[in-house]
Parts: structure tokens; sequence; C-alpha cells
């Protein structure tokens, strides 16, 4: 699971949906098999206060 997150981390930062931040917040994540055996991230993507 670890390698499959950090390659979706990477490919998102790629595409400039996400970007490196110093914030300490987070947001949690787990996987979801998929029916081909794959792992499909979920996020949850709520808002963060600042």
């Amino acid at each position: 699971e670890l390698k499959v997150l950090k390659e979706y981390i990477i490919k998102l930062e790629r595409i400039g949906f996400i970007q490196q931040s110093t914030l300490e917040a987070g947001a949690p994540i787990m996987f979801v098999k998929k029916k081909d055996g794959s792992l499909r991230p979920c996020i949850e993507r709520c808002q963060i206060d600042i």
C-alpha cells in the first residue's frame, strides 16, 4: 500500500493537483481493492480551517 500511495502522490504533484506544504495538517487515506486486484486510494477531502 505504501508503494501505491507514493506513486499516487507523485502523479498528483506532477499534474499540479497537490503541492507540498509545511502545515501540520493531513487527510486520512485508505485503499479499496478493485475487481482487478489493484488498489484505489480513497481520501477524506474535507476543508481544513486554518
